[in-house]
């Protein structure tokens, strides 16, 4: 049957995150720092407005782009939050996660052969569904040195007349990065001379430390060629809720809604009750998690800087990128014998795009005193590679 599939399928491969999680899957022995996802349960008021939602039976379909009173209450929060204005009538959509807005958007504006830019390294979801839209992917290389800041410089020669559409994620999967305001300015002055549509990611839009986050559609005239894509996921402990929005110009959101009207009817509704609780009532949950992170990410840093594992500050997300290039070992070589040697699942660098080899992923959403045991145990695995 293999051969009856499409070629395009065939040639994407699985996702090296997933891979690394099955290997540490069911073994109690494997502090897992694999996985993007928050170690916290989802608070107990969202879960129990969930509870009172079953018991009065709200089990149906909602609107195609969800509730009316989620898409006003992630209007107002973004207003709030990031500065950025959208109307809950005809600029927002309730998606399956971030990852359906990411699909529907690429799907929305990918002609075959169109362009698509992103910097890299980044999370690995955008290019299979670039390719799998008939789009060409170009990558831009940021680096360590640069604190994996995408700038104009670097973005500017791999403009062409073929480009479309930037792909931007910041702060940034896997590497913690974080974009300023006045970072964005000469990126936006690009994107404006090049007549480029923007989707910006910004699922860890809360998760920065230090630095408030600059969201790309507040800076002037790129909100209405910017599509703004997050969810509850990270910052709200959901994962498995799987409730993302998209906000952008009324025609951008109206074509995505065509696709997500054919494609998955709506998002759950018991995920969208959560929601709407976790933004009325559950804001000061969030930012009580935000400052655990926050604390275990110096915790973790130090400590991988003081094994001898060289990281860059990471300003926002939950994930530390340290280099093992020193090692001698390819990124995958590494992060395989980290997982045998020492029990410690982390994700090599490669995976993530060029400029990721040389470096692991490791995400400290997971407690302190997992953290700990997992730096002594690479400690002791580093030792043993001299």
């Amino acid at each position: 049957m293999f051969e009856k599939l499409s070629p395009v399928v065939r040639q994407i491969p699985p996702s090296g995150i997933r891979e690394f999680f099955s290997l540490a899957e069911g073994n109690k022995e494997i502090i897992s720092l694999g996985v993007g996802e928050p170690d916290f349960v989802t608070p107990e008021l969202v879960r129990a407005a969930c509870v009172r939602a079953l018991e009065l039976g709200r089990t149906t379909y909602t609107p195609n782009a969800g509730l009316l009173e989620l898409r006003e209450e992630i209007a107002g929060y973004l207003y709030n939050s990031f500065q950025v204005q959208y109307e809950p009538a005809d600029e927002i959509m309730v998606t399956v996660g971030g990852s359906e807005a990411i699909d529907a958007a690429l799907r929305a504006l990918i002609t075959t052969g169109d362009e698509i830019i992103m910097p890299v390294p980044s999370y690995i979801a955008y290019s299979p569904i670039a390719q799998l839209n008939g789009g060409t992917v170009v990558e831009v290389e940021t680096f360590a040195k640069d604190q994996f800041k995408l700038t104009a410089e670097a973005l500017k020669p791999h403009i062409t007349p073929r480009s479309k559409v930037l792909i931007v994620n910041y702060p940034n999967n896997p590497t913690g990065a974080i974009m300023t305001y006045e970072d964005w300015l000469p990126i936006a002055k690009l994107v404006r001379e090049n007549d480029l549509i923007v989707i910006s990611d910004e699922i860890y839009a809360e998760l920065t430390y230090g630095q408030k986050h600059a969201s790309f559609a507040s800076l002037p005239g790129m909100k209405e060629r910017t599509l703004l894509i997050s969810g509850f996921s990270k910052a709200f402990a959901m994962t498995g809720w799987r409730i993302g929005y998209v906000c952008g110009h009324p025609d951008l959101i109206a074509a995505m809604l065509k696709i997500h009207q054919y494609t998955v009817m709506c998002a759950p509704i018991l995920g969208q009750i959560a929601a709407i609780e976790s933004l009325r009532n559950g804001l000061g949950e969030k930012d009580a998690m935000i400052e655990s992170y926050a604390r275990r990410r110096r915790l973790f840093v130090k400590g991988l800087r003081e094994i001898g594992l060289p990281c860059h500050e990471p300003e926002g997300a939950f994930y530390a990128f340290p280099s093992v290039a020193h090692t001698g070992l390819s990124s995958d070589v590494f992060a395989r014998r980290l997982l045998v040697e020492a029990k410690v699942a982390g994700v090599p660098g490669h995976v993530f795009g060029k400029g990721g080899e040389g470096f692991i992923r490791c995400s400290y959403a997971s407690s302190v005193s997992r953290l700990t045991e997992a730096l002594e145990r690479m400690d002791r695995c580093l030792k043993g590679l001299v």
